[in-house]
């Protein structure tokens, strides 16, 4: 988009959706940018459906390896609230936008609080996490961490079934010490022997991919309708 059509489109409505990934692993079965990829997906429906526009993908976030994959990177909690506040302020001077809607796929408390505790000259910022939605009977394992396992597998699976390599696929339960251990989204906690994943990819599918993502989107969709009533 040219400047002055940026400036036409918030003239409508002052709203920038900012989609925020990781490059992290999520198993030897899927990409290390999957959660970019999904975040970038919904900000374009939501951006084409809402005539909303969106940013460029912000992909590196906190996730604080316990172990290192080849190709991962991470940013410290401080860094990514340095960058995000920056980009912030400036969409918020420079173009006068009044809402941020921060798209983002990572339960870390690290990340989340990175992106929660934006500072702004007057302009609201809204975080959502997709992962942190109540997907109940969607899931076969409903409650299960989420790493590289039914969820994110087909969710991808839907998105970009050639990335995914569901041949190298490996099932990593966790047993009940395991869990007392384990907060999703935080990778320093990864069981000796993971793969670099927990859960069950091999629930996955993309039928269910399909079903989880318009979930996650209408979920979204509410929301933004319901900001631009206020």
């Amino acid at each position: 988009m040219t400047p002055g059509s940026v400036r036409d489109r918030l003239l409508e409505r002052a709203t920038l959706l900012v989609p925020v990934g990781t490059t992290e692993q999520h198993g030897p079965h899927l990409p290390l940018g999957c959660d970019t990829m999904i975040v970038e997906r919904l900000a374009d429906d939501l951006s084409a459906g809402f005539g909303i526009p969106r940013t460029p993908t912000v992909e590196y976030g906190v996730h604080e390896p316990s172990r290192r994959f080849p190709g991962g990177a991470e940013l410290r909690r401080r860094t990514l609230h340095r960058v995000m506040n920056e980009l912030i302020e400036s969409w918020e001077a420079g173009a006068a936008v009044r809402e941020f809607i921060i798209l983002t796929a990572q339960a870390s408390d690290a990340h989340l609080e990175a992106l929660s505790t934006i500072r702004t000259d007057g302009a609201t910022v809204q975080v959502m996490d997709i992962f942190s939605l109540d997907f109940g009977s969607l899931l076969e394992q409903p409650g299960a961490p989420v790493q590289g396992g039914e969820l994110d597998t087909s969710l991808m699976l839907y998105i970009a079934p050639e990335l995914v390599r569901m041949e190298l696929a490996q099932d990593f339960a966790l047993t009940p010490v395991m869990l007392t251990r384990y907060r999703p989204g935080h990778s320093r906690h990864l069981p000796a022997g993971s793969p670099g994943s927990v859960g069950y990819p091999s629930l996955a599918s993309a039928q269910k991919g399909e079903l989880l993502y318009r979930f996650i989107l209408d979920r979204i969709r509410g929301s933004l309708a319901g900001s631009s009533d206020a």
